[in-house]
């Protein structure tokens, strides 16, 4: 990790950190000297990365939050910062996909079940981060990962590309109305990403074939291509760079 991204000191929060993507931000974090909160439902999972990225040396704690329910996600940011004293950056990941459902077959509930925890979740956490940074008054950090679905259409995944979409507009908004606390907002819009939520669909020999020639990289991302990008957000606190949409997917956008 390039010693310019020093974080010592800094403490940063990242939900879904137990695995892929958020599990590489937080990687990057520690990395970089950050001390690290990772957020996630699966207990074993959380302790195998909270044992993995203790041995950066930085303080790491594991909290179990299904960021969909208010109260626990009120509760886990108070737990946090109780075993660190503040959070300085918030890194809203965690995230579900769609149940695979034609879009006429999509009942209400599973609509829901993926945005209560993709846009909800990241509302309630972005929220707890917030209000923490502006009665702090020393300014912070606020991502949340979105998704090319939010810019491209994806058959049988509208719940998933609605709440993608819904969270880098509420982003650009937190930039705008929190920067007068010196608070910056960006949303990350991720492309094809080897992780446990999707690796079953990248596998498919037919899928792999025709999205991978519309990929300049020729590969899939992977929860490494975080680490840097994490570190670099986490140390901007106060600076000239706020609303950012940043697109990681290998220029499968623009090809």
């Amino acid at each position: 990790m390039n010693s310019l991204f020093d974080l010592a000191g800094h403490v940063a929060l990242v939900t879904g950190g137990n695995s892929g993507i958020g599990l590489g931000m937080a990687r990057g974090l520690a990395r970089s000297g950050a001390d690290v909160c990772i957020w996630g439902t699966n207990a074993e999972r959380t302790a195998c990365a909270v044992a993995e990225l203790a041995e950066f040396g930085t303080r790491v704690h594991g909290v179990r939050c299904n960021v969909g329910d208010e109260e626990a996600v009120g509760a886990a940011f108070a737990e946090t910062v109780d075993h660190f004293g503040c959070v300085d950056s918030c890194f809203a990941n965690a995230g579900r996909h769609d149940t695979d459902s034609a879009f006429v077959d999509t009942s209400l509930d599973d609509f829901r079940a993926v945005t209560s925890v993709n846009l909800d979740g990241a509302f309630l956490t972005l929220r707890e981060a917030a209000k923490h940074m502006v009665e702090r008054g020393e300014g912070g950090v606020l991502v949340g990962t979105s998704s090319v679905s939010s810019l491209h259409g994806t058959p049988r995944g509208q719940a998933y590309a609605a709440s993608k979409a819904g969270l880098s507009a509420m982003i650009r908004s937190c930039a705008i109305e929190l920067a007068r606390y010196g608070i910056n907002a960006h949303s990350l819009v991720v492309g094809w990403t080897e992780t446990p939520l999707i690796s079953q669909e990248l596998d498919q020999p037919a899928f792999a074939t025709n999205v991978l020639k519309r990929m300049p990289q020729r590969r899939w991302g992977s929860p490494d291509d975080f680490e840097r990008l994490a570190a670099y957000l986490a140390g901007g606190a106060g600076g000239f760079q706020t609303g950012d949409e940043i697109v990681i997917d290998g220029g499968y956008s623009v090809f």
